[in-house]
């Protein structure tokens, strides 16, 4: 397991681990690097109007374990039995989180990440149910909005993270920012 202050201070340093195909571990500072801007989030109009249905009940930190094991289940997957349990014992002290969506009582999607001071650093998200983890991700960034975070980390751009808006910074751009946001006075729950 990697130990929980060796992970806490990776993060505070802008990298992060990924379990390779050996299972060995690496640790990765993208650049550049990206973001999802909090007060730029772009909630596409066919997401808007699904949110109205309510068709999803959002919960916080409700299904952790599942969470993780379900983002785990990919053919192409980063996420190992060293990660799944650095980021349980995360969890279970306060600094690793999960934001669930479900419906008909059964987890349809989600996504977990990592709160230090005023950041949040996004690491893996997953759906069962389409657009579950998308509503999850209007939900985490409605509540980091709430909770005054400034920094929304995604690692790196997919097509999937640039409709909401994400984009890319240089690594000293984001090392400032970074700086900044985890010396922020800011809980997520």
């Amino acid at each position: 397991m990697i130990p929980s202050e060796l992970l806490l201070q990776g993060y505070r340093l802008g990298v992060f681990p990924m379990a390779m195909e050996d299972d060995s571990i690496e640790w990765f500072s993208p650049d550049p690097r990206a973001i999802l801007p909090l007060e730029d989030f772009h909630v596409p109009h066919a997401l808007r109007r699904l949110l109205r249905k309510r068709l999803f009940e959002i919960t916080l930190n409700a299904a952790f374990s599942e969470v993780i094991a379900a983002c785990a289940k990919r053919t192409d997957t980063w996420i190992n039995q060293e990660i799944i349990e650095s980021y349980t014992r995360l969890h279970e002290l306060g600094h690793a989180h999960s934001i669930e969506a479900w419906t008909e009582g059964r987890l349809a999607g989600g996504l977990y990440g990592v709160a230090l001071g005023g950041a949040f650093f996004g690491e893996s998200m997953f759906h069962r149910a389409t657009d579950a983890s998308k509503v999850a991700l209007v939900a985490l960034v409605k509540h980091l909005r709430a909770r005054k975070f400034v920094l929304l980390d995604t690692q790196w751009l997919t097509p999937h993270l640039q409709q909401f808006g994400g984009i890319e910074i240089s690594r000293n751009h984001y090392l400032r920012l970074l700086q900044r946001a985890v010396e922020l006075p800011r809980k997520f729950l």
